[in-house]
């Protein structure tokens, strides 16, 4: 049944996040090498589109057609790999300075690994350090939204973090499951694959209860759901189930299937594949449908846009909001606040995410994108608002 699920959720995806926790990477201090480099095979045959059954049998990946699969990693592992130059002290009593020094020294040996691991296997990567304000505060999400999608664009791997050096909240290495989330959120993946020290959700804890069954997917994560998952951990991979399940809510949410897998063993992926034991958790929207229901439901407009009638149409048709369309500007929005989009006659035709500031745009409005540089004096984007970020609502102001 397993491999049944696994081919129905994985066949169709274009666009995936792979998320790996610090037990899974590193022994203690050591990082897991034969490991990571199975790892970076599974990966390299995965970006195939068409891969499915992965079965390793040589040391070097096979060379990848495009077009390929978009791969994103989320890496724990930083804290783990440089605790040994910092303390002799278990993690769990480390103080936040020694936990954000053991994370500068060992994100440096992390994104090495990560760097010859991928290159074995001609594949390039990217760091890319993450708070949860990156993910949450929305013009610090488009910003990193915009580089990790040019990144992917390049078929370059991004390899992410949290960013543990300067973050001031009290640690907890759980919160990569909950990163891995966001990011999926972040770029509309289609898949979210948690590699874990378990092979997926079970009826109750299987260590102390012989009888707990394995539930291979869940179509809908209710109050039940989230009271099979047991009290967090408190060794290097302390997130437990519980942070699994919170994740899978951020990313069902957003339109993302989630797999929870059995990753400690060599070519994770290549197992799950071939239908090793896991649990799916089934996106309940589609990823754009479900960011586009976010736009238009979840946030206050910060201020209005008004449009010439070809913009309106443009729109319309399902193009992005240009300069030279726009006649007025109204409100102090920053760059990534919603606004509302406005007809000359005052009916509110969509919203959206601005990706330039109020007082930027009325400098530019009713200008070509060409000019943007000569009177801003920097190019941004030639978009005012992309149609990946625009809502369409067409409503109609009451008559008088």
């Amino acid at each position: 049944m397993s491999e049944h699920l696994t081919q129905k959720y994985l066949a169709g995806a274009n666009r995936i996040v792979i998320k790996i926790g610090s037990s899974l990477l590193a022994d203690g201090n050591e990082l897991r090498s034969v490991w990571l480099d199975s790892l970076a095979y599974d990966i390299a045959t995965l970006r195939q589109r068409g891969a499915i059954d992965i079965k390793p049998t040589s040391k070097t990946a096979p060379k990848a057609k495009t077009p390929m699969r978009d791969i994103l990693v989320v890496s724990s592992g930083a804290i783990a790999l440089g605790h040994g130059m910092i303390s002799g002290h278990a993690r769990s009593s480390m103080s936040l300075a020694d936990k954000q020094a053991a994370a500068a020294i060992g994100q440096i040996r992390l994104s090495s690994e990560w760097q010859h691991a991928l290159g074995r296997h001609n594949m390039a990567c990217a760091q890319i350090l993450l708070s949860h304000e990156d993910t949450e505060t929305r013009h610090r999400h488009l910003n990193a939204r915009a580089t990790l999608l040019a990144l992917l664009s390049r078929q370059i791997i991004p390899v992410i973090n949290e960013n543990d050096t300067v973050a001031t909240a009290k640690f907890r290495f759980g919160d990569n499951d909950r990163l891995a989330a966001r990011v999926a959120q972040m770029v509309s993946a289609d898949v979210l694959i948690l590699l874990s020290d378990i092979d997926g959700l079970y009826t109750s804890d299987p260590n102390r209860d012989s009888s707990a069954r394995h539930i291979p997917e869940v179509a809908e994560i209710t109050d039940e759901t989230i009271a099979l998952a047991g009290p967090a951990r408190q060794d290097m991979s302390s997130g437990g189930m519980i942070t699994k399940i919170e994740a899978a809510q951020i990313a069902t949410n957003g339109g993302c299937h989630m797999v929870i897998c059995q990753g400690s063993e060599t070519n994770p992926i290549s197992h799950l594949l071939e239908g090793a034991a896991c649990s799916w958790f089934r996106a309940s929207a589609k990823p754009m449908q479900a960011r586009k229901l976010w736009i238009a439901g979840g946030l206050n407009p910060k201020g209005e846009i008004t449009i010439d009638a070809g913009a309106s149409r443009a729109l319309m048709a399902g193009k992005s909001l240009l300069a030279a369309g726009i006649t007025q500007v109204n409100g102090n929005f920053a760059k990534g606040d919603l606004v509302s989009v406005i007809e000359s006659d005052g009916a509110t035709i969509g919203r959206g995410l601005s990706r330039y500031n109020a007082n930027d745009i009325d400098r530019i409005k009713g200008h070509n994108s060409r000019e943007i540089r000569d009177i801003l004096g920097y190019r941004g984007h030639d978009e005012i608002i992309h149609a990946d970020d625009l809502v369409l609502t067409q409503t109609k102001p009451t008559a008088a």
